[in-house]
């Protein structure tokens, strides 16, 4: 019995190596570099909701697995050993949240817009949703990430300080308290903060990527640590500014008229444009490693492999959430589901 055990297990490690042969670049990243692209990865859209995370479950709810197989490198590996080969695909980023993201902030800019050719109408939420779909595509057929990697740390840079602006000088102010705790909001509160952190799905690659892997724990620590504090200072900036008011998205709370609001709103609708790229680039390249080389390395299938990753989060979006969700916060369930698998 232990030896047909051990048989299968070295079968399952052998069949993991096949699939990982070729997958991953040579490392070449310093220190410095990985921990820049782990807190880019790590930080994005999910702050706009710590603020409505404090509303909703009070101020101790920022207070508020693991089997080891050689050669494994990969959330999708990670998939196959303990579901199969193709339900590899299971485990990926979900990327849902940001055309949804894009909708609400576009419609707050646009108030009332709609798309009406006879018999064909659209009101502003699918109207917007279809915009940010179609620029998407064009961001995710970029073969090199690296401008729109710095795009996103410029984006993330400005938000905050446009947003500290609007409570500092548009007479909005930090006069809201809010309770210690509130029981009934954990649940959701760990929904939100697991959304926050869902970008890990990437840290296999960007392991790979280190030219020195054996301070990757320490470049771990510092990205956790600096994306904890920003995370927790959005949370801390945004919920005394409008207390038991404080939307889904803490821009949606922003006044109308106000230019840092503008400014912070606009920076915000980049956001999806530059994180999207970058959080679904491991899905692909795991749907890329089960076809065969000469189909994979072909220009033409890259283009329609991440066109259809869009088009199919686009249909999750207009079929489930804009239908049947109406808060921003609903979306985050499948990244919290990533998150514990």
């Amino acid at each position: 019995m232990e030896s047909r055990i051990t048989q299968s297990t070295s079968g399952e490690q052998g069949s993991v190596q096949e699939h990982l042969h070729g997958e991953l670049p040579t490392g070449q990243c310093s220190f410095l570099q990985t921990v820049f692209n782990a807190t880019n990865v790590m930080t994005g859209v999910g702050i706009l909701s710590t603020p409505y995370a404090l509303k909703e479950a009070g101020w101790m709810s920022m207070v508020y697995c693991f089997e080891s197989r050689e050669g494994i490198t990969s959330y999708p590996t990670i998939g196959e050993v303990a579901f199969g080969k193709y339900d590899r695909i299971i485990v990926s980023s979900c990327c849902v949240e940001l055309i949804t993201l894009e909708g609400d902030n576009l419609t707050v800019l646009f108030p009332g817009t709609s798309l009406d050719l006879g018999s064909f109408k659209l009101d502003f939420v699918h109207l917007f949703g279809i915009l940010a779909a179609l620029i998407i595509i064009l961001t995710v057929w970029l073969k090199d990430l690296r401008i729109i990697s710095i795009l996103s740390v410029l984006q993330h840079s400005i938000w905050r300080s446009f947003c500290n602006t609007v409570g500092t000088i548009n007479r909005v102010g930090f006069h809201h308290t809010g309770q210690l705790v509130k029981w009934s909001g954990i649940p959701l509160a760990i929904g939100i903060h697991g959304f926050c952190f869902a970008g890990h799905a990437v840290f296999p690659n960007i392991y790979q990527s280190m030219a020195d892997k054996r301070q990757f724990i320490k470049a771990l620590i510092i990205c956790f640590v600096l994306s904890a504090t920003m995370y927790g200072g959005g949370a801390i900036m945004g919920f005394p500014m409008f207390g038991d008011g404080t939307l889904s998205q803490i821009t949606l709370n922003m006044p109308r008229g106000a230019l840092a609001s503008k400014v912070t709103l606009w920076t915000t609708v980049i956001n999806p444009f530059t994180k999207y790229a970058l959080l679904m680039n491991p899905l692909a390249r795991s749907l890329e490693e089960l076809l065969p080389d000469r189909i994979s390395n072909n220009y033409g299938c890259f283009i329609l492999l991440k066109t259809t990753l869009v088009v199919s989060t686009f249909c999750v979006v207009f079929l489930i959430f804009f239908w049947v969700c109406d808060d921003f916060n609903w979306v985050s369930l499948p990244c919290t589901f990533e998150s514990f698998v």
